[in-house]
């Protein structure tokens, strides 16, 4: 097995099991005894009624599914097994963090440690200090349950991190050299990458030491997972800052509110925070240096706060001038309200700030697209817009990215990490390797690492959630400058408006109101009372 042949079992009425590597792919049964699993004596789980997960046991990727359609594709679902093919007293565990902050790392690595002492009575158990160059530029740290016990009630990392450094030979000269064989790694999608790489270099020597990836972004844009851990502690956060701007914002004149979050170029930090009647709160996610970011943050922070009038995210394109463009928009709403309050993701607009300073792309050290800071160059162009028009303009710019980073993780995300140690060390003494973890459709499972860094979720601006966004906001989506003007004439496509029906994009009522309807006629009519047609005549 390589790369290129992923594991594959198909069954009846369409059934596919994508299965994750195992030990046993690659080294001879005859060295791959197998011992009881310990959990079944563990006092903690004697009023457990099924200790472990059946063989067979599966989750499906997609819960919806037709009558007449397959079953789809499936995972193997996460858990204890009966069967381990480590014996708990030869088990040699390290843990590093890799890539950027976020709520929640802390917690993993207690977890970690904790379940493998607790569980499966693991007592070796190091840190790799500083990422991936870590393994061959620094010693290993002891982790024990006293040692990592209060851990989680701090933010950051105490193993360290670090974006790249991944020399993938010498990693793995490091692990066989210290006699580690299990490797926990807490990453991002280039952390996941190089643990891919890690495990086929470990293959390919035959090596008993099982590789397990564990999905970290606090942008939440993992694919196949629900959720990334340190998602729900940064949107709860982040409402915080789209409060104080919301009060900024209220208490001047044309009062507008810009705050910058995290956020990679899908945007979710955004619309749970609905537009008050005369604020504009400007949320900028930013998100991880990524110009593939997302906009979940955003999104979401907007949905939970109502206090948002305008949510920009790298999903969907915006413009600023012109009919239907942010400033025409935030000119009707100042007008209106009085005040404002803007969300916009860190990936957002970087076509048009690229365009307006003519820079070219730069890459951070694990490869991903460096963004420019569109908080700073919007709020700039704002201020300079309404002072071209001699408007009077209370701008307050609020960027709470790195403290949303830094924070230790709230108590939803740190039951969620809890599950995600535990679900990863199963799998390790269960003899699985090459695997990342997550929940699908609720329930976790053992995902092969290439279908997690193939691609990354991003906000669907033509899903029930982003509707609901703009219908809290009531601001306009912003297609293409062309879309609002040319609703009722069906010319040519923006690209994204289909078979160029630009309707779909029209502005809200509230910013864009339809003409009057006379009492005995549905067609439009002009101020006097005639028809528009009767008018053009």
């Amino acid at each position: 097995m390589d790369r290129s042949k992923p594991k594959v079992v198909t069954g009846e009425n369409g059934y596919v099991l994508e299965d994750v590597p195992h030990l046993s792919d690659y080294i001879d049964e005859v060295d791959l005894p197998t011992y009881t699993n310990p959990l079944q004596f563990n006092p903690a789980y004697a009023a457990v009624k099924q200790y472990f997960v059946n063989s067979d046991d599966t989750v499906t990727q997609k819960i919806v599914v037709h009558e007449s359609g397959p079953r789809g594709t499936h995972f193997r679902r996460a858990g204890p097994r009966e069967k381990v093919y480590f014996k708990p007293d030869e088990v040699s565990a390290c843990i590093v963090t890799c890539g950027g902050l976020c709520p929640g790392l802390n917690t993993v690595v207690r977890e970690l440690v904790c379940g493998l002492y607790h569980m499966y009575g693991v007592t070796r158990v190091f840190g790799i200090e500083g990422g991936y160059k870590g393994f061959y530029s620094r010693n290993t740290i002891t982790l024990t349950p006293k040692l990592v016990n209060d851990i989680h009630k701090r933010g950051g990392t105490i193993l360290g991190t670090s974006r790249g450094g991944q020399i993938t030979k010498r990693i793995v000269d490091s692990i066989q050299d210290r006699g580690i064989n299990q490797v926990y790694i807490i990453g991002g999608d280039g952390t996941q990458k190089g643990a891919l790489d890690i495990y086929e270099e470990i293959k390919s020597r035959r090596l008993k030491i099982s590789v397990v990836g564990i999905p970290k972004t606090i942008d939440n844009d993992v694919a196949i997972i629900d959720k990334s851990f340190g998602f729900d502690t940064a949107v709860e956060e982040a409402q915080r800052a789209i409060n104080a701007a919301h009060v900024e914002a209220e208490s001047g004149e044309n009062g507008v509110g810009f705050v910058k979050l995290m956020g990679r170029q899908s945007g979710r930090f955004g619309k749970e925070f609905s537009a008050s009647i005369l604020t504009i709160l400007l949320v900028y996610v930013l998100n991880y240096h990524n110009l593939d970011a997302a906009g979940f943050i955003s999104m979401y922070a907007t949905l939970a706060s109502r206090d948002v009038d305008c949510c920009l995210i790298p999903e969907c394109p915006f413009y600023l001038e012109g009919k239907g463009g942010l400033f025409d928009y935030m000119e009707h709403r100042l007008k209106e309200q009085g005040h404002m309050v803007i969300v916009v993701a860190e990936g957002a607009g970087q076509k048009l700030l690229r365009e307006s300073t003519q820079s070219t792309e730069q890459k951070d050290a694990s490869g991903n697209a460096q963004l420019l800071d569109i908080g700073l160059w919007l709020s700039q162009k704002i201020k300079e817009h309404f002072s071209r028009k001699k408007i009077v303009l209370n701008l307050k710019y609020i960027d709470p990215t790195y403290m949303i980073r830094a924070i230790p993780s709230n108590a939803s995300d740190n039951v969620y990490c809890t599950l995600l140690a535990h679900s990863a060390l199963h799998g390790a003494m269960a003899g699985y390797t090459g695997f990342t973890v997550g929940p699908v459709n609720g329930r976790h499972a053992y995902i092969p690492i290439p279908r997690v860094i193939e691609t990354r979720n991003q906000v669907c601006i033509t899903d029930r959630m982003w509707a609901r966004l703009l219908s809290s906001t009531n601001q306009p989506s912003f297609f293409c400058k062309n879309c609002d003007i040319k609703a009722e004439s069906k010319e040519e496509s923006c690209g994204v408006c289909e078979n160029g029906d630009h309707k779909a994009h029209a502005k809200p009522e509230s910013f864009a109101p339809k003409p009057p309807v006379g009492p005995k006629s549905s067609k439009p009519v002009t101020a006097n009372g005639t028809s528009s047609a009767q008018a053009t005549k």
